[in-house]
């Protein structure tokens, strides 16, 4: 059996709205509140799945080659030594070279408790080499999370906490 090591939660609604309106626009409150309150938190699809679903909480369209910021209004608190590896769902990948524009987005164990409450986002784009447009209905999954355990070298001796969200670990 799997280990159990992590929860999900919701971030606050204020930090939903900032992460909202920085990536997608402005919006009444109203409008973003009923977007937060239909946030679902992410699944696995089936007992055999790796992956837990990340959902998108707005419909998104992207022709070829176009690029999002989506907030997905989650945060993960883990135990420490495990790290959250997020991936385009397969059938997204597929069928349209959904990319994540960093690759493999690495959501590490202290991000649940940086200044934007371990708020996840995920830069995605449309690739498609076949003039695909790509449209994602909200609600439907389009990120997938894997929990990896990781190890760390014998001469080790970091003490450094994180005190913000993305980019946070390389500032001075």
């Amino acid at each position: 059996m799997a280990k159990r090591i992590a929860q999900f939660h919701k971030v606050s609604f204020e930090q939903f709205k900032e992460g909202y309106t920085d990536s997608i626009g402005e919006n009444t409150d109203e409008e973003i509140r009923r977007i937060y309150d239909s946030i679902r938190l992410p699944k696995r699809a089936t007992a055999g799945s790796a992956g837990y679903d990340f959902y998108v909480p707005v419909t998104v369209t992207l022709k070829p080659q176009e690029t999002q910021k989506i907030p997905t209004g989650i945060r993960v608190k883990m135990e420490e030594n495990w790290v959250l590896k997020c991936y385009p769902r397969s059938g997204l990948g597929f069928k349209y070279r959904l990319q994540m524009n960093n690759t493999v987005g690495i959501i590490d164990s202290d991000y649940f408790y940086s200044d934007n409450e371990g708020h996840i986002f995920a830069k995605i784009t449309n690739d498609t080499k076949e003039g695909k447009t790509l449209k994602i209905e909200a609600g439907t999954g389009f990120m997938q999370g894997i929990f990896v355990e990781y190890g760390i070298t014998m001469d080790d001796d970091v003490t450094t906490v994180r005190n913000g969200g993305f980019g946070s670990t390389t500032k001075s």
